[in-house]
């Protein structure tokens, strides 16, 4: 499991969040840096809009990691897989990503990541994870009364999250309590065949 992923996965969704908006066509409101005023008041209460541009690093991490990162067991997904969910949870709501990724692999879609989607996972090809995973949001967010405004964005960050998460899948995993080791190990083979994707490329959802 990629335990490993959370700083660089961070990093990744860092760059598409961007700084400071307050775009009136954003139901989000005011947001730095991917954190909305609503969001970072349930970690600072009463905080104002101007103590939001001035966010510090650490409040970033606890946020990133208490409200996302964890929410959707990042520590526990395969690398690739990881990444992939924690965008779409910080772009759309950890929730909607858990039940997309549970679609996914033909659990039952409660929105929640427990043991039930985790076996369901390991046991499933994460590159074709990844590929339906950001197809199907591509498709979702192709149906929202917004796409208009913010569509050419947000295709451009799935298509840059879908090509990161499949080369964070391809590399090999390193020995655990080792950081720096030189030579790799291989990836574990999985004796359940390849997961069959699922949906169609360009799918809809229903």
């Amino acid at each position: 499991m990629a335990r490993a992923n959370f700083a660089a996965a961070l990093s990744a969704v860092l760059l598409h969040e961007g700084g400071w908006a307050n775009n009136p066509k954003d139901p989000g409101g005011a947001t730095m840096k991917g954190v909305t005023l609503a969001t970072y008041r349930r970690y600072r209460p009463g905080a104002t809009k101007e103590q939001l541009r001035n966010i510090t690093d650490a409040e970033l991490q606890r946020i990133y990691r208490d409200g996302y990162w964890d929410v959707i067991r990042g520590d526990d997904l395969p690398a690739g897989v990881d990444y992939a969910v924690f965008d779409f949870a910080v772009n759309s709501g950890p929730s909607r990503a858990a039940k997309f990724l549970q679609r996914m692999v033909g659990v039952p879609q409660d929105g929640k990541i427990g043991p039930v989607t985790l076996s369901a996972v390991r046991a499933a090809n994460p590159e074709a994870i990844i590929r339906n995973l950001c197809n199907q949001r591509q498709a979702w967010l192709q149906t929202l009364s917004t796409f208009a405004t913010f569509g050419k964005g947000w295709t451009r960050r799935v298509s840059e999250v879908k090509a990161k998460a499949l080369a964070m899948a391809a590399e090999p995993i390193r020995q655990p309590d080792d950081p720096g080791v030189d030579t790799p190990t291989e990836r574990p083979k999985v004796n359940w065949p390849a997961i069959i994707e699922l949906l169609p490329e360009n799918g809809t959802l229903t």
